[in-house]
């Protein structure tokens, strides 16, 4: 490509993939996912209290398929493994997730019991060791969600002539 040469159609791949609709969806339900588990855990703390949690649970049912979805087209994309540090951040990011979604559905159960099931409003008695791996799960695929993320784009900004 040439300087001042319009770039090729419909933009470079990365750009495409980036606005792809499952990426964003993705995003904004990982999103809805992070910010929901902090109030939840924070408000849970210092209230008693779990505001939001049925959007949280919703979120989570749709965040799981939409997921799996977009971890195997990822994988299928840039597989093989690579012994590079973005590749191990992914797969502790992918782990994490994992456990996450694994004992989110955990924590999903009573919940529904309760709230769907029986119709109470009553406080979900969650199980301490399922929630307490669910908050650490989820605290670990923020910090390395983010730490693939940078790693990956940080790596390729540095891969480009001139730099």
């Amino acid at each position: 490509m040439t300087a001042g040469a319009p770039p090729p159609a419909g933009g470079p791949p990365r750009a495409r993939r980036l606005l792809s609709p499952l990426l964003v969806t993705l995003w904004v339900l990982l999103s809805i996912e992070g910010a929901g588990g902090l109030v939840i855990f924070l408000a849970r703390l210092a209230a008693g209290e779990t505001p939001g949690e049925t959007l949280h649970v919703l979120a989570g049912a749709l965040l799981a398929p939409v997921y799996v979805i977009y971890q195997w087209r990822h994988w299928t994309r840039v597989r093989p493994w690579r012994n590079r540090l973005d590749h191990a951040l992914g797969l502790i990011a992918a782990a994490s997730m994992a456990g996450a979604l694994g004992t989110g559905l955990a924590l999903a159960l009573p919940w529904w019991e309760l709230r769907v099931v029986r119709g109470s409003a009553e406080s979900v008695p969650y199980p301490p060791l399922w929630s307490a791996a669910h908050n650490l799960m989820s605290m670990l695929v923020l910090t390395f969600v983010a730490a693939h993320v940078a790693t990956v784009l940080t790596r390729e900004t540095a891969a480009k002539p001139g730099r």
